[in-house]
């Protein structure tokens, strides 16, 4: 990825822009640790009252918008004057029609310039959600460079980089390349973008990687398996481990994620992946983080009723055989305790939290509210 140009002064605030860079420097092809957080500005935002939320939902966005209409009003304004113009003003972190049309009022190439500029130099994340913002309007394929750097701190900036890339020919490359490299909500907000568009080019990608393990990956589990039709690629699991992985991982947001999105019981392709899985489950070698989730996924069918599977209770009770021959195989049972022993978090909750009816044998002596 290219950079944009510009360096920071010595003694002036750190711009957020090189905040993202300099982590995303540290590991290239990874999450920012903890999403970038704390940022620069964190002193001047933590515990901040900020302004209200307008009571009329329409009005959102509004007064930055005004804000906006008074700078590019005055031929002769500079960007920098918008530096610390949006503080005490309420800015929507994701895409805005009033915003947008403050952009789409003025030239764009002086639009473009003044959100160039804010990304780039912004020290206070007000500013830079307008200049992401602005770009997000009216901005090029030679913005998607900034906005992948800036939207690498994807909590907050996210919703208005995914918009970016998801309404500008080219964006489908950048998106993956963004998703490979956020988590939490950022993840949320673009692999969501990815499943509007609907790629052929992105599909491999949603098959094999979208779910993180993270628990907001609830929010798009079902939409990524109807979107790839799951249903249509499981020929490939026989040679695919990382599908096999992935699939486990989906299967698993499904089963808990009500409330956040579609779960097995409203999938109607649910008996089929489950069965594809289940087939499947145990030819990879074992490590801990497969078994905790084929675990999770027996214990779902064991504690739940048919239907929140998706499945017959004859194929509920087939499912839940398949995984459990699994789990209770030597090679698998000693990955299980050697997690256990080493203090894995995920060996110790099935050790501790598990449903009495699986009797693993990985766990003989072990069972909720145990103490260890």
């Amino acid at each position: 990825m290219s950079e944009t140009t510009g360096t920071t002064l010595p003694g002036s605030p750190t711009t957020l822009y090189e905040h993202a860079l300099r982590l995303h420097r540290l590991a290239p092809d990874k999450p920012l640790p903890r999403d970038g957080e704390p940022y620069p500005d964190d002193g001047t935002h933590r515990g901040r009252q900020g302004p209200e939320w307008p009571e009329d939902q329409y009005a959102v966005g509004k007064d930055a918008a005004l804000v906006l209409d008074a700078h590019f009003a005055r031929s002769s304004a500079r960007p920098a004057e918008l530096a610390d113009a949006f503080h005490h003003v309420h800015i929507p972190i994701h895409q805005n029609e009033h915003i947008a049309a403050a952009a789409e009022r003025v030239d764009r190439k002086r639009v473009r310039r003044t959100g160039r500029w804010l990304v780039r130099h912004g020290t206070d994340r007000c500013s830079v959600t307008v200049g992401l913002a602005l770009l997000a309007a009216v901005g090029t394929a030679d913005d998607f460079p900034l906005i992948q750097t800036i939207g690498l701190l994807s909590n907050h900036f996210g919703p208005l980089a995914a918009h970016a890339f998801e309404t500008r020919p080219g964006g489908v490359e950048a998106l993956l390349w963004l998703a490979e490299r956020v988590t939490g909500w950022g993840r949320v907000y673009v692999v969501e973008a990815l499943c509007r568009l609907d790629d052929p080019t992105a599909r491999p990608w949603l098959l094999r990687r979208a779910c993180d393990g993270d628990f907001l990956n609830g929010y798009f589990a079902c939409r990524v398996a109807t979107v790839t039709r799951l249903h249509e690629a499981l020929a490939d699991l026989g040679t695919d481990t990382e599908m096999v992985d992935h699939i486990g991982r989906l299967l698993h947001q499904m089963s808990c994620c009500d409330g956040m999105g579609l779960t097995l019981a409203h999938y109607p392709h649910s008996a089929a992946v489950l069965g594809a899985h289940a087939r499947h489950a145990g030819s990879p070698a074992p490590t801990a983080g497969r078994y905790f989730t084929i675990a999770l996924l027996a214990q779902h069918l064991t504690t739940e009723p048919p239907e929140a599977s998706g499945c017959t209770a004859a194929q509920r009770e087939a499912l839940r055989a398949a995984y459990l021959e699994v789990l209770d195989r030597e090679d698998w049972t000693r990955i299980a305790r050697a997690g256990f022993a080493a203090d894995d978090r995920r060996m110790r909750w099935l050790a501790d939290h598990r449903a009495p009816e699986l009797r693993l044998r990985a766990f003989p002596d072990r069972g909720p509210g145990a103490e260890g």
